[in-house]
């Protein structure tokens, strides 16, 4: 028998038993019936699967089971209790110091919702209990999120397409000889339908000339503050557009608000940015690929603070993921999602970005990334040198060019304020018409100082 993918032994029973019950391992005493194991069960396989020792108290002491027989009948009358019935592996049995004890497995990345007598019961820690309401939706929309990306997008139709971003697409995928209809069909961004195809979540998300109409939530909040916690807020922006566009500003946002200075090492110092690029840009893409798109009220987040950087990402983690296995395992929650942004240059290898992050970091001299799952997202923190960093403010991108003081006093406001719109120019620089106002922002962006961000509606410019 395997335990999360592990061949259980006779130690490693003795072991569990002597740890007691957690979030995967259940005990349950020889009496129990298949009413009070079906809850259990329920509560394991909306987690992420575990273990249920059958013949020992609630604490872990084992007392053994009387008949075999008997615990087998429980174990497959407490099985189809669930709704819908739950499908487990067969029952194994171990003598441990005389003593009878069965094993039930309850697997990870199980693909339903599961219920007992219509309620659903989530494992927190040693206990079985009813979900908040945040936690069922989440649950729900978890469970079901594999064809979600899939789903053809309400009254999205091929006009909502842009046809410049799927011509980059196209032009990166040598090879292809199909009219664009079929590729996008075929790769999932177009959802076949009479009397014609129309664009799904992930066509919208990826090719989408205003993806916020559809999915207002998938954008992501880009923040820096000035020490450990969010009380002093420093730069706050939000990247808007398609995922690709999304992934570009935000990198641009790292890169202009993060600190840079010497790296203390005895008595000499070395130049050094507060974090890996590369480290960065794997925490964004993917959490751009694998996000829940079917949480609509919350966007990914990215967050500076004076010693850490925190990237947070809607939706709990997928299948049988874990916080401790996402560098070695692989599961997608948008397959198509992932494989086109691989296809645009974001990720060579999307899935196995927690390897290279955490090899970043290493080779930074930075503490291994730390991953949590919270209880509606995922988040990765990368922990930064602090104060061993000289350099405790963003250093000027623009010291070598030659700048007019509308110029200067432009690029001052966006280090303090993190963005600026065409009409915040005209307030900030009132001698400025429409035109000479937009004729520097182009200038300033041809010069590869600033960037255009967010929707045609609500273009703004940030630093790059």
């Amino acid at each position: 028998m395997s335990f999360q993918g592990q061949a259980v032994t006779m130690q490693e029973i003795a072991r569990l038993l002597a740890s007691g019950p957690n979030e995967r391992v259940a005990f349950m005493a020889p009496h129990a019936g298949p009413a009070r194991l079906a809850a259990t069960l329920t509560a394991l396989a909306n987690a992420h699967g575990g273990i249920v020792v059958l013949g020992a108290t609630a604490g872990g002491r084992p007392t053994g089971l009387e008949d075999a027989g008997l615990a087998r009948n429980t174990a497959a009358a407490a099985a189809v209790l669930l709704r819908p019935p739950l499908d487990l592996p067969e029952l194994l049995f171990l003598d441990l110091d005389g003593r009878l004890l069965g094993l039930l497995e309850v697997p990870a990345g199980l693909p339903d919702a599961y219920s007992l007598s219509s309620r659903y019961l989530i494992r927190a820690g040693k206990w079985n209990r009813l979900p908040s309401t945040a936690e069922l939706a989440a649950l729900l929309l978890g469970r079901s999120e594999a064809l979600f990306e899939s789903r053809a997008a309400p009254g999205a139709l091929l006009e909502d397409l842009d046809h410049a971003q799927i011509q980059r697409y196209l032009e990166r995928a040598p090879g292809l000889s199909a009219d664009w209809q079929s590729l996008l069909v075929g790769a999932g961004c177009l959802s076949p339908t009479d009397p014609g195809p129309l664009p799904t979540y992930a066509g919208i998300l990826l090719f989408g000339l205003q993806p916020q109409r559809f999915l207002s939530a998938a954008t992501i909040t880009l923040a820096r503050y000035g020490g450990p916690s969010s009380r002093e807020e420093h730069v706050r922006v939000e990247a808007a557009g398609t995922l690709g566009d999304q992934i570009e500003q935000a990198e641009a946002f790292v890169s202009a608000n993060m600190r840079r200075g010497l790296r203390l090492e005895g008595r000499s110092g070395a130049e050094s940015p507060e974090y890996p690029i590369s480290a960065v840009r794997e925490a964004i893409v993917n959490a751009v690929a694998h996000r829940d798109y079917a949480m609509r009220g919350d966007g990914v987040r990215i967050e500076f603070f004076s010693d850490r950087m925190e990237i947070y990402s809607p939706g709990r983690l997928p299948g049988y993921m874990t916080p401790g296995n996402v560098g070695s395992e692989r599961f997608t929650r948008n397959p198509t999602i992932a494989r086109i942004l691989a296809g645009l240059g974001f990720g060579e290898q999307l899935g196995h970005g927690t390897e290279r992050m955490a090899a970043a970091m290493a080779g930074h001299g930075l503490p291994a990334p730390v991953f949590v799952e919270t209880i509606a997202g995922f988040r990765v923190t990368l922990h930064s040198r602090g104060d061993d960093l000289v350099s405790p403010e963003p250093a000027p991108r623009w010291g070598n060019f030659r700048l007019s003081p509308h110029e200067e006093r432009t690029l001052a406001y966006l280090a303090e304020h993190g963005s600026i719109s065409s009409s915040q120019l005209l307030d900030l620089c009132p001698e400025l018409d429409d035109e000479s106002a937009r004729q520097q922002l182009a200038t300033l962006v041809d010069r590869g100082l600033i960037m255009k961000a967010g929707d045609r509606r609500e273009t703004h410019y940030i630093l790059k």
